[in-house]
């Protein structure tokens, strides 16, 4: 458990988070936060996706993380919608339990001069985790040696994702040994780090990072759920492991073991669902906070982990 003093935010790293779920041969709107920018929201919720369509349907096709940096002359069919919200780009994820399609989240950035942050994802090449592709903001720096790092199995964030084949969280990245790139994300005003464990089909191996500054924070809470720690077949429990929160006070109680059972708040929709889940406005968000992104986390076909973030 870590809580960090709380920071005035300016602006979000991430403007948009969208959930995308089969439906027979296509990949329709299941959830998504979309802020202030109702126009975007209303087409998006029109939409749909055949396999290999769009970014949603790229990621579900390539079976693979995407990362789009620029929607003019690609292949984004909500091109002209995003351009008019002021979206620059977008990571496309997709979430598999086994070979079957669970799910793909989209996230869509804005790019400016004051916005950093970094969403990252990382291929295992040649026995290292080399950098595939990603979206750094205005950390240009952090970018460029990001490019030019690669990790060993257990070493950093992506290589100790890959080692655990689970979820880990990094604090206090400017100045903590753990993390390799520690000068360099110091400089970009990185504190945060989240990995995530990609799991496709085949013999491929992703891992997504999600780094966040205080200033334009990608999230102000993080949650780890264990499904496996809590005993039971099937995920139909999970106790929080671990946690970072920007606000004061604790994240649980040490005497208290933080549990949720499946379709119990929005934790346990995810577990009852196998789905990704994003809330918006929510009165059963912890906290008071106003919305939350939560992502299971799929080890040989059943949930392993439910991934939570909250801003």
């Amino acid at each position: 458990m870590s809580v960090i003093a709380p920071e005035v935010a300016t602006r979000a790293f991430v403007e948009v988070t969208e959930v995308w779920v089969p439906d027979g041969d296509r990949l329709v709107w299941s959830s998504g936060n979309y802020g202030t920018l109702d126009t975007f929201a209303a087409v998006s919720a029109k939409q749909s996706f055949a396999r290999g369509e769009g970014l949603p349907g790229r990621a579900w096709d390539e079976a693979r993380p995407v990362v789009l940096k620029q929607f003019d002359g690609s292949y984004f069919q909500r091109a002209e919608a995003a351009r008019a919200a002021g979206l620059t780009c977008a990571v496309a994820v997709p979430i598999f339990a086994g070979s079957a399609l669970k799910a793909v989240i989209v996230v869509l950035c804005a790019d400016d001069e004051s916005r950093t942050g970094a969403i990252e994802v990382w291929r295992e090449s040649d026995g290292l985790m080399m950098l595939d592709d990603g979206y750094y903001g205005a950390a240009r720096h952090f970018e460029w040696v990001s490019q030019h790092t690669h990790f060993p199995r257990g070493q950093g964030l992506p290589g100790g994702v890959w080692a655990a084949n689970a979820p880990m969280l990094m604090r206090d990245l400017g100045s903590g040994y753990r993390f390799i790139r520690a000068e360099s994300a110091g400089r970009a005003g990185l504190t945060t780090g989240l990995g995530l464990p990609i799991t496709v089909p085949g013999d491929r191996t992703y891992v997504l990072t999600l780094l966040s500054a205080r200033g334009t924070p990608i999230a102000q809470r993080f949650e780890l759920w264990n499904a496996r720690a809590a005993g039971t077949a099937g995920a139909r429990e999970a106790v929080l492991a671990d946690g970072i929160c920007q606000r004061e006070g604790p994240l649980w109680d040490d005497e208290n073991e933080a549990r949720v059972a499946a379709w119990q708040g929005p934790i346990g929709e995810v577990l009852g669902t196998g789905i990704p889940a994003v809330k918006h406005d929510n009165p059963a968000l912890t906290a008071g906070y106003a919305s939350m992104v939560a992502v299971p986390i799929y080890r040989d076909g059943t949930i392993s982990h439910v991934v939570a973030w909250y801003y």
